[in-house]
């Protein structure tokens, strides 16, 4: 089985733009280039887990959101760096849009990304980590059985903690995240040796 990384998409890998669906205005999160680049050397897939609400409030459409999906898909295959996997929940049980305006097990805090890209590629949650900005990111990577990491950059503003919503790491920013996950595969090599 394989081992990854999910990542959230906004406010993670790249700067947070309220319901943004125009790819001129995707601006990069600091290290998240050197980020990737570190751990793609430890042969871990790359993710991508997303609520996108703005869907179900007809904010923008799937195909608009696909070509932000693509422009991030380039911009990282510049650097080397592929993501294999990009899975988004449009549902918002608010929205305006009948059919995306429903409860489900997609969006997050609720895991049911994880276990879609999981059975999708042949992951194993347990040896993957989750890294998002804020603590719905980190409840629903711990829900699916992934380490989880936190990076502390003012976008929770809850703080409503309890044990499924407590981050294994908490950071300031994607390169200390990174770090951190390859700390065990130092040791592993060190021991190996």
């Amino acid at each position: 089985m394989k081992k990854a990384v999910f990542l959230d998409k906004d406010g993670t890998l790249i700067k947070n733009v309220s319901y943004n669906a125009d790819p001129a205005l995707i601006q990069f999160e600091p290290y998240a280039f050197e980020a990737l680049q570190i751990l793609k050397q430890y042969e871990f897939l790359f993710v991508i887990i997303t609520n996108q609400p703005g869907i179900a409030f007809a904010y923008f459409t799937e195909i608009e959101l696909n070509k932000v999906r693509e422009h991030i898909k380039e911009k990282l295959q510049q650097q080397g760096i592929d993501i294999i996997g990009f899975y988004y929940c449009p549902h918002h049980r608010s929205g305006v849009l009948h059919s995306y305006a429903i409860d489900c097990n997609c969006r997050k805090p609720a895991p049911g990304l994880f276990f879609k890209a999981a059975s999708d590629m042949n992951i194993d949650l347990s040896q993957s980590w989750m890294i998002g900005d804020i603590l719905n990111d980190v409840e629903a990577g711990n829900k699916a059985g992934c380490k989880t990491i936190l990076i502390n950059n003012g976008n929770e503003t809850e703080w409503l903690l309890n044990k499924s919503r407590t981050p294994d790491y908490t950071v300031k920013n994607l390169k200390e995240a990174a770090e951190i996950i390859i700390r065990p595969e130092l040791k592993t090599q060190l021991n190996n040796v």
